[in-house]
């Protein structure tokens, strides 16, 4: 994808702002690579790094910066189980990084478990911006029914799974005498 002026013009200012040199070459590619990303993504992630940068600009700062719709690194760890009994609706991410993470919070070690998941989420994000990947949200119950309806439905405010999914979770919410009558009108 070609860099719009918009974008053009924000990096050029970004680099400006944050004190950077860039030649004309260095300055295209980096156009180039911010390009892949939706440019009202990187618009903002640009003003981030005005705000925060204190060195030298790169790519990286910019893809770092990114609002996607994935949680930050803290967020996400607060939003994983510490239980079998907890459901979440995570990213593909999350699920991953609770993978390494798992064994030390069954041991109980905390401290190492959430440095294990941000290690972990963090590369797995950034892996996934730099192919381009919009979050992916699943849900994954746990073993209490009163925290699935909680955590699904807390998604459905946030517009992280389609309402067809959300149906599908939340049919046993429907009172069986309602479904009845459904099916005779259907019928008739």
């Amino acid at each position: 994808m070609k860099p719009t002026k918009t974008l053009l013009q924000a990096i050029a200012v970004t680099v400006e702002l944050t004190g950077t040199s860039l030649s004309e070459d260095a300055a295209r590619v980096m156009a180039q690579d911010l390009a892949r990303y939706p440019e009202n993504q990187v618009l903002p992630a640009l003003t981030r790094c005005r705000r925060e940068i204190r060195t030298r600009l790169t790519v990286a700062d910019v893809v770092a910066r990114l609002d996607d719709g994935r949680p930050g690194p803290e967020q996400a760890w607060a939003m994983v189980p510490r239980d079998e009994a907890q459901s979440v609706v995570w990213t593909e991410e999350m699920a991953q990084a609770y993978g390494a993470a798992v064994p030390l919070i069954f041991e109980g070690d905390l401290v190492a478990a959430r440095m294990a998941f941000l290690e972990t989420y963090r590369k797995l994000v950034l892996d996934a911006r730099d192919r381009g990947e919009q979050p992916k949200w699943t849900p994954s119950l746990g073993t209490d029914p009163w925290g699935r309806d909680a955590a699904i439905l807390a998604a459905q405010q946030l517009g992280r799974l389609t309402a067809a999914h959300i149906d599908l979770l939340l049919a046993h919410r429907e009172q069986p005498a309602l479904a009845v009558l459904k099916a005779i009108e259907k019928k008739e």
